[in-house]
């Protein structure tokens, strides 16, 4: 597996970055939608954010359209609907694909550890990859609220 912290990603204001250079130890990374059910969990993940960025805990959102057309909206309509409705302050990157022909890079690595059902496809928005110091990656569902993971 490559060197997740590695691969360039692009910043929902458009600037080229890497996980390596968001400077945390231990990375949450979540595929994200704003009309979803589970959208509220944007609450969770900041709250986990605020409460230990300090530990070296960086949450970063991956604004992602391919499941049900949930987030349909531009960068801008993304980022204000984060910060008025949730308060997101952790940092959120440029709209991607994570599965299909066109799937990110970052997430093609992330998904070579399969789901709890065997499979490496993302099943729904906000599937969680915590990679840890160590460079390990592990997954979790859509369904695992951003409190109950071993962070």
């Amino acid at each position: 597996m490559a060197d997740l912290r590695d691969i360039e990603i692009e910043t929902i204001e458009g600037d080229k970055t890497t996980l390596r250079d968001l400077n945390g130890r231990t990375y949450l990374i979540v595929n994200v939608a704003s009309a979803c059910g589970f959208t509220s969990q944007y609450k969770g993940m900041q709250a986990l954010y605020e409460a230990k960025k300090s530990d070296g805990l960086v949450v970063v959102g991956f604004p992602c359209n391919q499941f049900g057309g949930q987030e349909p909206g531009t960068h801008q309509e993304i980022a204000s609907f984060c910060e008025a409705k949730y308060g997101v302050t952790f940092p959120m990157m440029a709209k991607i694909e994570v599965n299909g022909d066109n799937r990110h890079p970052l997430f093609a690595e992330l998904c070579k550890v399969p789901d709890q059902e065997g499979r490496e496809a993302i099943k729904w928005n906000f599937n969680k990859f915590i990679v840890r110091e160590d460079g390990s990656v592990e997954r979790y569902s859509h369904r695992t609220a951003p409190s109950d993971l071993p962070l």
